[in-house]
């Protein structure tokens, strides 16, 4: 059986991001206990680097106008499924995030996404979270019921990456497990 192709997507474009030392880290998580089920893509959206929303046609039409897009639309249309790494800020999630689902329509549809969400607070971005699922479920995607918050991610990320709490390498664990099954399923006509 062929990998899944899992792009880990950090959502936040701010240079001193926590996003990217926990992206990265559930990357690594996902090769080392995927047991082979994944091939891990890193995507950073501050690379990606997605003007506003500047096409002229609706994205369900997939007729881009732009290279910024087109080369989004093979980035996103490449993957199986996602693992979205997402901050709050002001109890949602980031605006540069919206903006690059909003660019695409086609290329998410039927495609399982994981949340692994954080915050400086003590919700780990939950409602982050809660408020991208049915943004998500617009697009066609198929959000995993399973998530992963992380609280206090200040004090979690050091100079040499991030360092996980006590238990979130099995709840992240869980999400993968949800995303490979999701993956796996058999298409409906």
């Amino acid at each position: 059986m062929n990998p899944i192709r899992l792009h880990v997507i950090s959502a936040s474009v701010r240079p001193t991001s926590a996003a990217r030392p926990l992206a990265r880290w559930a990357a690594d998580l996902a090769r080392e206990q995927g047991r082979g089920r994944f091939e891990v893509t890193p995507v950073d959206l501050a690379e990606i680097a997605l003007p506003f929303l500047d096409e002229p046609e609706y994205a369900s039409t997939g007729v881009y106008a732009h290279a910024h897009t087109r080369a989004w639309s093979a980035l996103v249309d490449s993957a199986d499924a996602f693992l979205f790494v997402l901050p709050m800020y002001n109890g949602g999630f980031t605006a540069p995030f919206k903006n690059a689902i909003d660019f695409l329509y086609r290329e998410w549809q039927g495609k399982p996404a994981g949340l692994l969400s954080y915050s400086a607070g003590g919700s780990g971005g939950a409602p982050a979270g809660r408020m991208l699922r049915p943004v998500l479920e617009s697009v066609g995607m198929v959000p995993a019921q399973a998530s992963a918050a992380v609280p206090g991610i200040t004090g979690l990320v050091t100079a040499d990456g991030f360092r996980a709490p006590e238990g979130l390498a099995g709840e992240l664990a869980a999400v993968l497990e949800e995303l490979a099954a999701l993956a796996r399923r058999p298409v409906s006509a």
